[in-house]
């Protein structure tokens, strides 16, 4: 039992960190911030698991509304089911790329947003019923036939994504990240590069909210909430915005302290004592405070625009003791320097 609860952490990270990874590719190396990752994800997972249930389970999935003939004995293996749910991302993100990538930094944020909530809103509406079973979702997705499974299709994606960050057409993604003047002085088409960025990073996650669905084996529109967009940019900003390394170290620590601080949501008791914090929820606050004190200490993330590196890590064991030892001096309130006075006659 505990070794299945571990290789659950694992799947889970492993799903997660091709998400981040590509939100950090359009947020952190093109500079372009997004919240419409729930969106994607949701379409990536609904195609996937429409195109994985078995034909014979469909019946007992879909026996309150019924299932769209031509979906009846439509039936894919795993991988290409992925593909074309990333592809179903990436061409709704097309679509909606034309009129929202022409607005800057937080109107980006509420138009993707909005388009992940409407998203969410035509899943769960009655005219497609016969499609993506309403509000019931959609149960019987086939398990992973093996852990080694989304790990190899985690590390796929995120070799393709830093392959392409390391070409040509990642270096203008970050010139368009650092001054979008002077890349469309350089000759940079920004929209064109602000698009294929969306895209790209759209199908990803697609194919991540697709390995979702198979690791949950069931999901309905409230799997995809907006709270799962927060979760992946705080991963984002945990591991580092501009690290591909980053985001796939905090997917693993916010996985896993999800986890592993499970047991805070327990009673504890010291003899007949019950200690009143620990429990529902108690395991959260904790999670939250141990994100706070990251971020205090290390506000542009554990890795910060870096990549991982032996010596990087040497160098990050080096200066957690003096780190600590400046602590007090992170809530030390700086002097306020006087000004000298001024007396009649201009003498001070």
């Amino acid at each position: 039992a505990q070794n299945s609860y571990t290789i659950s952490i694992i799947e889970r990270s492993c799903i997660y960190a091709v998400v981040a990874v590509s939100m950090n590719l359009l947020t952190g190396f093109t500079g372009l911030f997004s919240l419409g990752q729930a969106g994607f994800m949701a379409i990536g997972a609904y195609v996937t698991a429409i195109l994985t249930i078995p034909p014979q389970s469909r019946a007992s999935v879909y026996y309150l509304n019924g299932i769209a003939d031509w979906l009846a004995n439509l039936s894919l293996p795993l991988v290409p089911a992925l593909l074309v749910g990333g592809i179903f991302a990436a061409a709704f993100a097309a679509l909606i790329g034309i009129p929202v990538l022409r607005l800057k930094s937080d109107y980006l944020a509420i138009a993707t947003l909005g388009f992940a909530e409407i998203i969410r809103a035509l899943i769960a509406a009655p005219a497609f019923d016969r499609v993506t079973n309403g509000s019931y979702g959609l149960k019987s997705i086939p398990a992973f036939s093996s852990i080694f499974v989304p790990v190899a299709i985690a590390a796929v994606c995120i070799i393709v994504m830093a392959l392409l960050l390391r070409s040509s057409y990642g270096r203008a993604f970050k010139a368009i990240r650092e001054d979008e003047v002077a890349a469309e002085a350089m000759g940079i088409n920004l929209f064109k590069h602000k698009q294929l960025s969306f895209v790209i990073s759209s199908f990803f996650t697609g194919v991540g909210g697709g390995l979702l669905a198979v690791f949950m084996r069931s999901i309905d529109s409230k799997t995809f909430q907006v709270s799962l967009t927060y979760n992946i940019l705080l991963i984002v900003v945990l591991g580092g915005i501009g690290s591909i390394t980053g985001s796939i170290i905090g997917s693993f620590l916010v996985m896993g302290g999800q986890e592993w601080l499970r047991f805070c949501d327990e009673p504890m008791f010291i003899g007949n004592f019950q200690i009143p914090l620990f429990r529902t929820g108690f395991r959260m606050v904790i999670f939250s405070i141990l994100l706070m004190a990251v971020v205090l200490f290390w506000r542009r993330g554990i890795m910060g625009d870096r990549e991982f590196s032996w010596q990087g890590l040497f160098d990050f064991c080096k200066s957690i003791p003096r780190r600590i030892k400046n602590i007090p001096s992170h809530f030390k309130r700086k002097k306020q320097t006087k000004m000298p006075e001024i007396r009649k006659g201009g003498e001070k």
